[in-house]
């Protein structure tokens, strides 16, 4: 079959054959070793409409919001310096830590608003911290009285305590896919951290082999917590797992066996189980058990980083807008700029950019967060094509060129504007990528064929003078290569 008579597009992580372009292009594929390969149908659909999306919201909000301090990592005495406490007493910290419930008040909460925000952003989905590492559940549980909707915390009398469901079925409304963020480990339970013992590190404090049924009740606890969530909130797409460190000890690797601590333990908190579990409500579900490649770890999430390369796995950054995941007042946003670039790399990369705001602790977004999501919702009105159900396209990126591509075979070349560059330059030269005579080339925003030409090296595409006075938006152009008849 020749080259220029064919256009196919292949899913799931094999190759994408485009006529007309004379490229393989390869687009991120989910290893695992032969006996860990998901194979539930509903999963595999779920995960491609996963790669589809692109760009999502998480959000880290909590009792710990009212300190701005590094979520609920303060209470872990683990000598670390990105979560050093304001007291030199420990046991008062965590004593003053966990009356912090009895202030948590944020009544100026409004998820509509956070949905609305990020719509206009262009964001598809998002990722909400229902319990983090402390333990405090932001949803209406009956399994612990360090929650939420418990009369200790003040804004259970609001008819919107129920903070969990009130975010999803706003962000719903809006067209968002949902996420259910859960920390495996809870400082708060006195089956995972025992009143008995010190607590030396982020791990269990007793020995597992010698109270096995200590454990287990820590086990089941952890099942009916999340078995409410699955059953309460409406349709969930994502389980996304945290705490790393609460695995089966067979699956630690050089990376993780830090976090078991001296004295790594059996921490299996029969991750089968809750799959079936979950997966019985939500058909299709797709789970996240971070850092634990296998079965349960459907895409992989690199925090605070991007690769370097493609990789050979479904993924996702997640990264802070500001500094902290948390919130925190003073803290420093991320340039617009900046932002765009971010997602746009990781796009071409074949990932998803899972973008953290935390909340203030009246229930607010910063007025910084709502800033650059505005200004990111500009720069998608005009761009998101190059963005949304794209794969990764080889050679992924030319100097401060990025490439997507879309299931037609439609190339976007998107050009990453530099520190002081407010406009594209009058010629755009590629080296690396040669469409054949006949495609034809626009830039998004801009009505009329921009005109392109092969030079000895590759092609250069001209920018006309009127485009560079008035650009369509600012930060990133993109250049759409179209296959010609």
């Amino acid at each position: 079959m020749g080259i220029h008579t064919m256009i196919r597009v292949m899913r799931n992580g094999l190759v994408i054959c485009i006529a007309g372009i004379g490229l393989t292009l390869s687009v991120s594929a989910q290893q695992y070793d032969p006996g860990e390969r998901e194979s539930d149908p509903l999963v595999l659909e779920k995960l491609e409409w996963f790669q589809d999306q692109k760009f999502g919201l998480m959000m880290h909000w909590g009792p710990y919001s009212q300190w701005g301090v590094v979520e609920s990592w303060s209470i872990c005495s683990e000598d670390e310096p990105w979560c050093r406490r304001s007291m030199s007493n420990y046991v008062d910290y965590v004593r003053a830590y966990h009356a912090l419930q009895k202030t948590f008040d944020p009544v100026e909460f409004d998820p509509e608003t956070w949905a609305e925000a990020a719509r206009f952003a262009g964001m598809r989905y998002v990722v909400f911290t229902t319990k983090h590492h402390d333990g405090f559940s932001m949803f209406d549980t009956a399994l612990t009285d360090y929650a939420i909707t418990d009369p200790a915390t003040p804004f259970s009398s609001d008819p919107r305590a129920n903070i969990t469901k009130e975010i999803f079925d706003a962000f719903r409304a809006e067209g968002f896919g949902t996420g259910v963020y859960f920390s495996k480990a809870d400082w708060h339970s006195n089956d995972y951290w025992a009143e008995e013992w010190a607590t030396p590190d982020r791990n269990v404090n007793y020995s597992i082999e010698k109270y096995p049924e200590r454990w287990q009740r820590f086990v089941d606890f952890t099942f009916d917590q999340l078995e409410e969530l699955m059953t309460g909130y409406g349709p969930v797409d994502i389980l996304w797992f945290d705490g790393g460190w609460v695995r089966p000890i067979e699956t630690l690797t050089d990376e993780s066996r830090p976090w078991g601590g001296p004295r790594p333990q059996d921490q299996d908190i029969d991750m089968p189980r809750i799959a079936e579990m979950a997966r019985s409500h939500q058909p299709g579900l797709i789970m996240v058990d971070r850092t634990v490649h296998g079965r349960y770890e459907n895409y992989r999430t690199p925090e605070q980083r991007v690769p370097d390369r493609p990789p050979d796995f479904i993924w996702e950054t997640c990264m802070t807008m500001a500094g902290s995941w948390s919130y925190n007042e003073n803290d420093t946003y991320k340039p617009t700029r900046q932002l765009i670039h971010l997602l746009v790399d990781i796009v071409a990369k074949g990932g998803n950019l899972l973008l953290n705001v935390g909340p203030s602790p009246e229930g607010a977004f910063h007025p910084e967060a709502l800033n650059r999501l505005s200004e990111i919702g500009e720069w998608m009105e005009i761009n998101s094509t190059a963005i949304y159900n794209t794969r990764a396209i080889a050679p992924y990126k030319e100097k401060n060129i990025c490439f997507t591509v879309l299931p037609d075979g439609t190339v976007h070349a998107v050009y990453l504007a530099g520190e002081n560059e407010t406009a594209p330059p009058a010629e755009i030269h590629l080296t690396l990528f040669r469409p054949r005579r006949g495609s034809r080339v626009m830039m998004l925003g801009v009505d009329e064929p921009l005109q392109w030409d092969e030079t000895p090296g590759g092609i250069v595409i001209r920018v006309p003078d009127g485009v560079r006075e008035n650009p369509p938006c600012e930060h990133a152009w993109t250049f759409v290569i179209s296959v010609g008849e």
